[in-house]
């Protein structure tokens, strides 16, 4: 495994985090205590060291799974986010940023993932509006003075990458924030063209989300694969799965023959060296295992 500095965060992570989107069984499986704890133990074993998560990946439930298994907390790296708020697949997202309801988030994500501390707690894709709050930012700060949160970040929303809007990348030091998590992978390379120039410029650290474009890079799945109800991706529809699965194919030409194709997309985000890890989810110990060698081909 390789390691990598997150910006001035003080913080040096694996460059293959996991992603733990999927431990809210809203990817076609579910998750048991057990689960959860062979996959950190195989983790660690690989050098993995940082756990992303948010309280909306199942309503704290992937927080508590999370919370269960760690057994020395100072050995992992903890994201965590706020301000996103959803129970299930079928329920309608919530976004409150209001300080009392972020008090009230930061509250339960420490109790559901059984710490006093977290690493990196992220601004999780709200809108400049929301972004723009004072009194927000004064209280995470003093949250931050307290220990109760090592650095702050945000998760910036896809929507504004796509439009080249960079307000919150730009006002992201006067707000005490350092680290910036954005989608990248091979088939969403908007954030290349002004957000990462920026946030070099600002030593901001970079989290890579969504590698592996939701699975679509993992090689694994042809254009006429049809998700089950219980996938978060059956939601996108046949028709934009398959536009997408076509343009995997197009892609497997620029893949070596003796590479999996999902360590040659992982490898691909981590060639940038503004990037300071990617996070992609595993849902067993093969998929960690292959997710982590990619680190061999950077």
């Amino acid at each position: 495994m390789k390691y990598r500095n997150v910006g001035q965060t003080g913080i040096t992570c694996s460059v293959i985090g996991l992603g733990t989107h999927q431990f809210s069984g809203e990817w076609g499986q579910s998750f048991s205590n057990k689960d959860v704890s062979r996959l950190f133990s195989k983790a660690q074993e690989l050098g993995i060291n940082v756990i992303d998560t948010a309280p909306s990946y199942g309503n704290h439930y992937s927080e508590k799974l999370i919370g269960k298994a760690i057994e020395k907390r100072d050995d992992w790296i903890i994201a965590t986010k706020f301000g996103q708020t959803y129970n299930s697949i079928s329920s309608t997202t919530e976004f409150l940023f209001d300080v009392n309801h972020v008090k009230k988030q930061l509250e339960k994500s420490l109790l559901s993932l059984d710490t006093d501390y977290i690493d990196i707690y992220q601004f999780h894709s709200g809108t400049n509006k929301d972004f723009m709050n004072e009194d927000l930012w004064s209280y995470l700060n003093k949250k931050v003075d307290e220990g109760k949160i090592k650095s702050l970040g945000v998760s910036i929303a896809h929507n504004l990458v796509e439009e080249n809007d960079n307000l919150q990348v730009e006002l992201s030091k006067d707000y005490g924030i350092q680290v910036i998590q954005t989608v990248y992978n091979r088939l969403s390379r908007q954030s290349e063209k002004s957000l990462f120039p920026l946030c070099q410029r600002n030593n901001l650290g970079i989290i890579g989300r969504v590698p592996l474009a939701k699975g679509f890079l993992s090689g694994k799945y042809s254009k006429k694969h049809i998700f089950s109800s219980s996938d978060h991706r059956s939601k996108f529809g046949s028709k934009t799965n398959s536009h997408l699965l076509s343009r995997v194919d197009a892609l497997r030409s620029e893949v070596p023959e003796d590479v999996p194709m999902s360590q040659w997309a992982l490898s691909w985000c981590l060639k940038n060296k503004s990037v300071s890890m990617v996070i992609p989810g595993a849902k067993n110990i093969s998929q960690l295992e292959s997710n982590a060698q990619a680190s061999n081909y950077i």
